[in-house]
C-alpha cells in the first residue's frame, strides 16, 4: 500500500486510515459530521495527493487530448481547467477528469487515484501523434483547501489575490514561501477553496503553514468520508459508484461535457444516444420518509418491481435527509417523479429532484 508524503501527519492528527485506491489514506479526524461542517461553514484541509497527474506536451498534445476527452479542450487558454471524461469504445467511461492548460502545448490531466495505470495505458494506446507523456504521479501532491472562508484564511500565504481566481482558472505563482505551486480554483466540495498542487518535497511545509494561517479561521484537516458526503450534496459524480466502464456520460447526465463540435472515442455512439434518448439515467433523490439510502440498494416502482439502483446514497448533514443518486429506467427520471428505495424489508418512498442537493 502507497502512502501520501502527509500519512505520518494524518496519524500523527490521530486520523483513522483506511485503504483507499491503493493508498493509506485518513478517512476522518473528529468525525464525518463535525468534518463536513467545517468545510460548509469555515475551512477544512484534504491530502488528496493520491491523485494522478499526466503532462501531455509538444505540438500534437492538444490532438492526443481532443480524440481521448468528451469535452473540447481547445476552447481552453492558458490558466483554465476543464471537467471532462474519457470515454471507451463501448459505451462506457474510462475515467473523468480535470484537464488543465499549463502553457502553449502543455496540458495537466488530473485523474482519479484508481484508475491511474489504467488511464496512463489507455491515453498512451490513442498517441498515434506523437504527444510526449509524462506521469508525474508519485513526485506531486494536492491539498484541497474548501470552504468559504478559504480566500480569506489563505491570502496571506501569497502575493496573488486569491479572489481574482475564478471557478475552474488557476494560477501558477508564489504559495506558502513556494515557488511555482498551482493553485486552482476547482474543488469536489461546493463551498468554495483551492486545490494546491506541489512537489511531495514540498508539502509538509505548505501544510504547516496553511494551518498557521487559518488558526484564526477554524480550520481542520478532513478526512475521506466528508470529502464523500460533501461531493454528493452536490451531486458530483464519483467513479466506481456513479460513472464507469458500463454508464454513458449520455446516461450519467454529463452531455454538458460531451461535445460533439469535434471526433473523439465512440463519439457517433454518444452523439447517437443523444439524439434518440437513452434507456436508463442518472437520477437524484430524497427521500420522503427517515432512512439512508446505501449504494447498491434496489430502486422500485409502486409495485415493488426493480426500475434501478442506488450507485450513491447517504444522510445528508446539511439538509438531515437521506439523499443519494441511482440510475433508473428514463420514464422513471423526471423531475418530481415518485420512487421507491428498497432499505432492507422496506420500501421507503422517495422523490426524484434537481440537482444540487444542497444550495448555499
Amino acid at each position: 500500500m502507497k502512502n501520501t508524503a502527509l500519512t505520518e501527519t494524518h496519524i500523527a492528527l490521530g486520523a483513522k486510515m483506511v485503504p483507499f485506491a491503493g493508498f493509506n489514506m485518513p478517512v476522518q479526524y473528529e468525525g464525518v459530521t463535525a468534518e463536513h461542517e467545517t468545510v460548509r461553514q469555515a475551512v477544512g484541509v484534504f491530502d488528496v495527493s493520491h491523485m494522478g497527474e499526466f503532462l501531455v506536451e509538444g505540438e500534437h498534445a492538444l490532438d492526443l487530448i481532443q480524440k481521448v476527452s468528451s469535452n473540447d479542450a481547445s476552447k481552453l487558454t492558458i490558466g483554465k481547467a476543464q471537467y471532462s471524461c474519457m470515454p471507451n469504445d463501448d459505451g462506457g467511461i474510462v475515467d473523468d477528469l480535470i484537464i488543465y492548460k499549463i502553457k502553449e502545448e502543455t496540458y495537466l490531466l488530473v485523474v482519479n487515484a484508481s484508475n491511474i495505470e489504467k488511464d496512463w495505458n489507455w491515453i498512451q494506446s490513442k498517441n498515434s501523434v506523437g504527444a510526449t507523456m509524462r506521469d508525474l504521479s508519485d513526485d506531486y501532491s494536492l491539498l484541497a483547501i474548501q470552504g468559504p472562508k478559504a480566500i480569506e484564511a489563505m491570502q496571506s500565504l501569497t502575493s496573488h489575490d486569491l479572489a481574482d481566481i475564478k471557478f475552474y482558472n488557476f494560477i501558477v505563482g508564489d504559495f506558502a514561501g513556494i515557488e511555482h505551486v498551482i493553485i486552482s480554483a476547482t474543488g469536489y466540495t461546493g463551498s468554495g477553496g483551492f486545490e494546491i498542487y506541489c512537489k511531495n518535497s514540498e508539502v509538509k511545509e505548505i501544510w504547516d503553514k496553511v494551518f498557521e494561517a487559518g488558526a484564526g479561521f477554524g480550520i481542520k484537516p478532513i478526512g475521506l468520508a466528508a470529502r464523500d458526503t460533501l461531493r454528493l450534496e452536490m451531486g458530483y459524480c464519483l467513479y466506481g459508484n456513479d460513472i464507469d466502464d458500463n454508464t454513458s456520460p449520455i446516461e450519467a447526465g454529463l452531455g454538458w461535457i460531451t461535445k460533439f463540435t469535434k471526433d473523439f472515442t465512440n463519439s457517433e455512439a454518444l452523439k447517437s444516444q443523444k439524439e434518440h434518448g437513452v434507456t436508463r439515467k442518472l437520477i437524484a433523490f430524497e427521500l420522503d420518509q427517515r432512512g439512508i439510502p446505501r449504494h447498491g440498494y434496489d430502486i422500485v416502482d409502486g409495485n415493488g418491481n426493480k426500475i434501478g439502483q442506488v450507485t450513491s446514497g447517504t444522510m445528508s448533514p446539511s439538509l438531515g435527509i437521506g439523499i443519494g443518486l441511482g440510475y433508473v429506467s428514463s420514464i422513471f427520471s423526471e423531475i418530481n417523479s415518485k420512487i421507491n428505495i428498497q432499505i432492507r424489508k422496506n420500501a421507503i418512498p422517495a422523490t426524484v429532484v434537481k440537482l444540487p442537493f444542497y444550495k448555499k
